[in-house]
């Protein structure tokens, strides 16, 4: 970078602006759900809304990595740019629920740009004394996004319309890019590109086969070929991986125990957020019958939580260590999830923001520590593999989360009208759309059994947010004191 030439400080606040359009993507979009489904149908590819977003988000985001070494920070970011306002774009004129899925994988295939390289510009533009300081504004657009997220999705449901959750978009990016394109300026070396092409190829293939298969939960019928492709793909693709001079995932990394441990923890803890950002409104709308905004404010409190958390883990590691930090971060995440399992329609919405605020205090300690930790065990040359290594894990979580529980909750929810008696003959997974919908034109016997149904469903999924916080805190166990 040519720090001679380049506005840091104005460079700095277009790369905020632009985390800040996609930290804010998942808790807008979750809010404004509920609303969307009642508006499209569809509630049976709930999930897929998410899945797809975070699987292209997932599969590109090592990639736009390397590409941004080769062609320079601003193409790749500005392209990354363009292409998730594109499909923001296209989510907002959506007809229905199969369109706004396509829309969204387009609008994850540029989102994967967003996070790595917007991350990059800002270790390349400042010095290393530098970093720590510029790391916190970073942080803190996190916890400002997350903040605001839920509350401007809650508000622009209630008072314009669902589409303006992806619109929105539109006027941020095209502010970072003229930013950029008038303040950063780079010295790009050309080097001969160093692409994993076919790992890609292998890993999406696995990742979409299994996806897939867990969003169906055995309603399709190419079960066994589908889960033939997905063993056979990731098999080739850790083969590949092993041989390949510029693998997506370097393995030799996950050699170092606390690097292994704070990765598999991420994955887990990456269902957990996924599993109750996306749910937890459909909860508080579908189950509590509050509004779109008061079941905003339930994830806000998520979002409180984390980056006060945040802040109080660095402390802690200086003063208790790493083992001791993450192991309290672990038994929150076991106390927001027992809270969730437990959690009663009569409870009202400050219980599920309670629960939300708990398990975001356990995200936060968690998350930070375990950046840290990763840092501190490797050397320079690889840091900033093993720092993508944990933000893909997390994706791969989230992803995996999003289909695994939309699979727990419409398999549920069929079982659930199947197995009972009074239930309407024309009920079925897809007339949670009209419960959403304030339950126009249902009758008040399909409205209660609906909701019974559609509470017995998401206690399931809660179940499962739980297995995964009881995983997570036993994983943290077997860090030694050392580490």
């Amino acid at each position: 970078m040519s720090e001679r030439q380049t506005n840091r400080p104005l460079v700095l606040a277009a790369v905020m602006l632009t985390m800040f359009m996609g930290a804010i993507e998942a808790t807008i979009v979750a809010t404004a759900m509920p609303d969307i489904v009642a508006d499209l149908g569809g509630f049976s590819l709930y999930s897929w809304v998410f899945s797809a977003y975070l699987l292209m988000n997932a599969a590109t985001v090592l990639i736009y990595g390397k590409l941004s070494d080769i062609f320079g920070r601003r193409p790749v970011l500005f392209a990354g740019i363009f292409i998730f306002l594109i499909g923001s774009i296209l989510c907002g004129f959506a007809v229905s629920l199969e369109q706004l899925i396509v829309y969204r994988f387009i609008q994850g295939i540029g989102a994967g740009a967003i996070m790595p390289v917007a991350t990059t510009i800002v270790g390349d533009i400042y010095t290393k004394e530098e970093r720590a300081k510029v790391q916190g504004y970073l942080a803190s657009v996190w916890g400002i996004s997350a903040v605001s997220g839920p509350a401007i999705g809650g508000l622009l449901v209630e008072f314009v319309s669902w589409r303006w959750v992806f619109w929105i978009n539109v006027p941020l990016g095209i502010i970072s890019v003229i930013i950029l394109f008038l303040y950063l300026h780079e010295k790009v070396e050309k080097k001969k590109p160093e692409i994993d092409y076919i790992g890609t190829i292998l890993f999406l293939i696995s990742v979409s086969a299994f996806m897939y298969l867990l969003v169906e939960a055995g309603k399709t019928a190419y079960t066994v070929p589908l889960l033939a492709a997905g063993i056979i793909s990731l098999v080739f693709f850790v083969i590949h991986e092993r041989r390949t001079p510029a693998p997506m995932i370097p393995f030799h990394l996950w050699k170092v125990r606390p690097i292994l441990i704070a990765n598999v923890v991420s994955l887990t803890t990456g269902v957990m957020l996924i599993g109750i950002s996306t749910f937890l409104p459909t909860y508080v709308q579908g189950v509590m019958g509050e509004s779109a905004t008061v079941a905003g404010f339930t994830l806000t409190a998520m979002s409180i939580g984390w980056p006060l958390a945040s802040s109080l883990s660095g402390r802690l590691l200086l003063s208790a260590g790493y083992r001791t930090t993450t192991l309290i971060g672990g038994a929150a995440l076991l106390a927001g999830g027992l809270m969730f399992v437990f959690m009663d329609p009569s409870f009202g919405p400050w219980w599920a923001a309670a629960s939300s605020f708990v398990t975001g205090v356990g995200m936060g300690l968690t998350s930070t520590a375990f950046i840290v930790s990763i840092q501190n065990s490797v050397d320079w040359h690889e840091r900033g593999a093993a720092t993508a290594s944990n933000m893909f894990m997390r994706n791969i979580g989230n992803t995996i989360g999003a289909a695994l529980l939309g699979g727990v909750l419409n398999s549920r929810l069929a079982a659930y009208l199947q197995n009972e008696p009074d239930a309407p003959a024309s009920l079925s997974v897809d007339s949670i759309n009209q419960l959403l919908g304030e339950g126009e034109g249902m009758t008040g016997k399909a409205r209660l059994i609906l909701s019974e149904g559609l509470t017995s469903s998401l206690h399931a999924v809660y179940w499962v947010v739980f297995f995964f916080a009881v995983v997570s805190f036993v994983l943290l166990l077997f860090l030694k004191k050392g580490d």
